[in-house]
């Protein structure tokens, strides 16, 4: 499918990436660009097909294709050493998770409107690092592709070309309504998520109790999501911060209408809410965004 394609950033995104590229044969060549040794020790593990670049430099001239899977604090440093390199003959997309910032970046340089186009898988994991890659995670999840001002057709359909063969199904949207609607269905949940771990703790230094060992499935599900990488969730919250300052506000609006009907015990309004939530998550497993086992097919501990 390509020649030479370029993956900078190797954690759980970037390597999984790197798996699957290998397991599906999708390029002749594949080069990594790491800055953690510890990640490039542990990916020459994986196959001695790949090849390192210790720079951005001349080689990225080569590339058919380039994947930035770093966190997007870093997208800005990246690009710049990109733009010396990357002419018409290159293709860029990457992996973040809000798109209007990677816009705004892609519109100070005319040489990038003419070869970006992002995109978002929607995968992933709480845990972090090329030691939890796995080649097959894409398969049968969204990727998101921005096209709204893609004006190379060839290159959007190199990367839609590129996230199926790695098993996404794609969605065509733009930035505004990406980022809008992950504010809701991804940013604003790790947000409660580490919101209700820091209320936890909160409380027990308050009460001076050991409350964490007591940790029913709610807890401990929450701070599954609340175990994310920092970094990535740090830039995300940043990066969108309109949109999730406005998720926030419809969440206290919501929470503190839920608290009046419990303080008035309105047994009718409680238990419709109750309902119409069992009725998405149903939606949720007829849509194969998760599973039908109980207790989300683990064990039980």
């Amino acid at each position: 499918m390509f020649n030479n394609i370029l993956i900078v950033g190797c954690g759980l995104i970037g390597s999984s990436i790197l798996r699957g590229s290998i397991s599906k044969n999708i390029s002749k060549n594949i080069y990594v660009f790491e800055k953690s040794k510890k990640n490039i020790t542990f990916i020459k593990k994986i196959s001695k097909k790949i090849k390192f670049l210790n720079n951005i430099n001349h080689q990225v001239s080569n590339m058919d294709l380039i994947v930035l899977s770093t966190h997007m604090s870093q997208y800005k440093i990246i690009i710049r050493k990109l733009q010396k390199y990357v002419s018409s003959k290159n293709t860029i997309t990457d992996t973040g998770s809000t798109k209007r910032n990677i816009e705004k970046l892609i519109d100070k340089n005319k040489k990038f409107k003419e070869i970006f186009v992002p995109s978002h898988p929607i995968a992933g994991s709480e845990v972090s690092g090329p030691e939890h890659g796995n080649k097959n995670l894409f398969k049968d999840k969204w990727c998101i592709i921005l096209k709204n001002r893609i004006k190379s057709k060839n290159k959007l359909k190199k990367v839609e070309r590129f996230w199926k063969k790695l098993g996404s199904k794609i969605i065509f949207m733009n930035s505004v309504d990406h980022d809008k609607i992950f504010s809701i269905t991804s940013h604003l949940p790790h947000l409660i998520a580490y919101n209700l771990v820091k209320t936890a703790i909160d409380f027990q230094k308050r009460n001076k109790k050991n409350i964490i060992k007591y940790s029913a499935g709610g807890l401990r599900d929450f701070s599954r999501t609340a175990a994310s990488n920092e970094i990535m969730w740090r830039d995300i919250f940043f990066e969108n911060k309109d949109n999730i300052i406005n998720s926030i506000n419809i969440f206290i609006k919501n929470l503190n209408s839920f608290k009046k009907l419990i303080e008035n015990q309105n047994n009718k309004s409680i238990l419709k809410i109750l309902k119409n939530s069992k009725k998405v998550r149903k939606e949720i497993i007829d849509l194969k965004q998760d599973i039908s086992k109980p207790n989300f097919g683990r064990d039980i501990l």
